[in-house]
């Protein structure tokens, strides 16, 4: 039995159901509003990249290392992004969540707390999870700033870490939240949100 079996993390609007092939046109046309392709610190596939895209995280997902999910609009169906656990460990009880993405017209909305507050729950008060990581590019500030405002804490920065799209080497920051921390992020969020649509 996989550490983490299909499920689908709904609350909000917003669900989170298994990422498959079937989701190609939604995640393209994602990717499409503000051609997040273009931007040099992340992993966001470019239109003809789409289908390698989700197959490389359904490959991930059959060696047991990644599990991606779409992130849909519950009204309409509508795919507004992506996000995934990855860098699974189940003999420590970690994981990593990350390929992180929206539509730009979802950007600084309630979606990205939303759809953060499912997949920590989930890892902490389902999975049992010790710890739930993050990492992101050194010169991507805005995932920096969003990955503390989850309440997670820097653990440090990996030098010459992974290559960038365009060939160059970055250093990778990290984050980490444990268990006995989740109690306190969990209000945090869930304040910030209900502050955001006051």
């Amino acid at each position: 039995m996989a550490f983490i079996e299909p499920v689908t993390l709904s609350d909000h609007g917003i669900s989170l159901v298994p990422l498959e092939l079937s989701h190609e046109d939604g995640l393209r046309a994602a990717a499409a509003d503000g051609e997040l392709w273009n931007l040099r610190i992340t992993s966001v596939p470019d239109p003809q990249g789409t289908r390698k895209y989700i197959q490389d995280a359904l490959d991930g997902r059959a060696a047991g290392h990644r599990f991606a999910f779409a992130v849909l609009e519950q009204a309409t169906g509508t795919v507004l992004g992506t996000s995934s656990y990855h860098d699974i460990l189940p003999a420590v009880k970690r994981v990593e969540i990350g390929y992180t993405w929206y539509a730009r017209r979802c950007q600084r909305t309630h979606v990205n707390t939303t759809a953060k507050l499912l997949l920590m729950g989930h890892a902490f008060d389902t999975l049992g999870c010790h710890v739930v990581g993050w990492r992101t590019d050194n010169f991507n500030y805005a995932s920096q700033q969003a990955i503390e405002r989850l309440g997670a804490r820097k653990d440090g920065v990996i030098r010459g870490h992974a290559i960038r799209r365009d060939g160059t080497i970055r250093d990778t920051v990290m984050y980490s939240m444990r268990s006995g921390e989740w109690p306190e992020a969990r209000a945090q969020l869930l304040y910030l949100r209900q502050r955001r649509q006051a």
